[in-house]
């Protein structure tokens, strides 16, 4: 266990209700919120003000994600009114985001490179949104190759030129309409899961992440992972309260104790035994990215991956050196940058850190 230090603004106590030789700090310890300090911060210029994009949380210091908004389906379905077909249909992704980057891996898990498109932002997500460069001005982004847009909000506004949302990625695109049919990243992994296998080589085909003997205990998980862990760490990120963060980094520090549990128990490598699921899937695109930028970057340094969580630990480890889908469909360049040089009313200055080295461990 790694040696205990002192949390500001909490009065910590070694809690005998939790045996030694826990991984985690926060099962080892109790937490008590003590009295909150106020501390006057500069206010933003006019310039910064309008930057609406930039803006995350609430007045009341929480930050609060808004829902999707578009919401169409691709199905088999007859006279379904997106029906699947090859080449039809076009990916527009992040590497540095977690949600896109849960769409990217079902892609290429399901051997849809020659079926569905895909497109890759910049890392740099400044005023305007997210933006496309080529691949020479940064290496593992592309232009966009249907509308040779200058930045992705130019396809929302395509839909709609009051568009008034935020310009978010993943975007599953028809080119056949020229319309945005979905930019929720969990509906759209089901898509790419379900309705495309008449295109697809014959070892894909069958192949499901949603079993239905899994579904009930897949979206049970999914809905407090989502809530704790995935958002969790935005949360906690973006608070501008202290109390506010406190209580989020906490919450997911009990919900990453909790999923240690579960991958301990578990009868295989993956959160529900030998089956690989959404719910590794849509967990990987958070924990990937938890030390090398969550724990200094949203301050959800109670403990780490690589020193606290083992079970997590060798589970990031297989599902990154050994399922080939994984690894290529991460990018830690992408993630680094982004976080790092975009988010500039956390870092004001673009430092991005060396560490930790190396960004994920070998096995």
């Amino acid at each position: 266990m790694l040696q205990s230090r002192p949390l500001p603004l909490c009065n910590i106590y070694k809690c005998a209700k939790y045996p030694a030789g826990r991984h985690s700090r926060l099962s080892y310890y109790c937490f008590t919120p003590i009295a909150r300090q106020f501390v006057t911060v500069p206010k933003m210029s006019a310039h910064e003000n309008k930057a609406e994009i930039l803006k995350w949380a609430s007045q009341d210091g929480e930050f609060r994600r808004k829902p999707s908004s578009f919401r169409k389906f691709i199905s088999k379905e007859a006279g379904a009114e997106y029906p699947p077909e090859k080449g039809r249909y076009h990916l527009y992704i992040s590497w540095a985001c977690p949600w896109a980057h849960r769409t990217a891996i079902v892609r290429a898990l399901k051997g849809l490179q020659g079926v569905i498109g895909l497109s890759v932002v910049d890392w740099y997500l400044g005023e305007l949104g997210w933006k496309f460069s080529t691949p020479e001005e940064t290496p593992g982004a592309t232009i966009d190759p249907l509308h040779h847009a200058s930045h992705l909000r130019e396809l929302y506004f395509r839909m709609n030129p009051d568009y008034e949302g935020r310009f978010t990625v993943p975007v599953l695109w028809d080119k056949k309409t020229d319309t945005l049919v979905n930019n929720e990243s969990s509906e759209i992994i089901r898509m790419l899961n379900e309705e495309f296998d008449d295109f697809v080589d014959d070892k894909f085909k069958g192949v499901t992440f949603y079993p239905k003997s899994l579904r009930k205990d897949i979206d049970e998980l999914n809905e407090w992972v989502y809530d704790t862990v995935n958002n969790g760490v935005y949360k906690a990120g973006f608070a501008t309260k202290q109390d506010v963060y406190e209580t989020h980094v906490i919450n997911l520090f009990k919900s990453l104790d909790r999923l240690e549990g579960i991958l301990e128990k578990s009868t295989g490598p993956y959160i529900f035994g030998d089956v690989l699921t959404e719910a590794d899937i849509r967990l990987y695109t958070t924990i990937v990215r938890f030390d090398p930028v969550y724990v200094q970057h949203f301050k959800c340094n109670i403990g780490t991956i690589r020193h606290n969580y083992p079970q997590l630990h060798k589970w990031l480890r297989h599902l990154y050196w050994d399922i080939p889908q994984f690894k290529e469909t991460t990018n830690f360049e992408h993630i680094k940058k982004h976080y790092t040089k975009s988010h500039r009313q956390i870092n004001p200055f673009g430092i991005t850190p060396v560490g930790p080295i190396p960004d994920i461990e070998p096995k």
